[in-house]
């Protein structure tokens, strides 16, 4: 019987660790930051209730940045930029999210679009301050 309890004891410290963050992180990220509070946490039990929770539409993927799948708990339609050179990925809830692309698309194609996620790539301000000082 205890066994279940740990389990969803796990399953809730991640799905709050990805709610507490704004990093966009990775599973391997996610794993590094549970790691104090949950010695016993393994990097398989991350993985695979992140894959639980987008199944269940509770978090988003971001897809990949260079090649690392990155996560969101933040589930509403919103406008992402994603750093080429540090891979930092920032939310930009000051810009609407695209609801007419979707609805150009299905026109377009008669397809159902379900949803559109915008990212805008480029070179973070922080980065390009290092590459001017540097």
């Amino acid at each position: 019987m205890g066994t279940p309890t740990k389990q969803f004891k796990k399953r809730n410290a991640i799905l709050e660790c990805l709610q507490n963050t704004d990093v966009h992180p990775s599973a391997d990220t996610l794993y590094q930051m549970l790691q104090q509070e949950h010695p016993d946490i393994s990097l398989a039990t991350v993985y695979r209730n992140l894959a639980r929770f987008k199944e269940q539409g509770i978090i988003t993927s971001l897809g990949t940045v260079h090649g690392i799948e990155r996560f969101d708990a933040n589930t509403e339609p919103h406008v992402h930029f994603v750093c080429s050179c540090c891979d930092a990925v920032l939310d930009l809830p000051q810009m609407e999210a695209p609801e007419s692309l979707c609805s150009q698309v299905s026109e377009m194609t008669g397809a159902q679009v379900d949803s559109c996620q915008l990212v805008f790539t480029g070179i973070c301000w922080e980065c390009r301050r290092k590459r001017v000082t540097a």
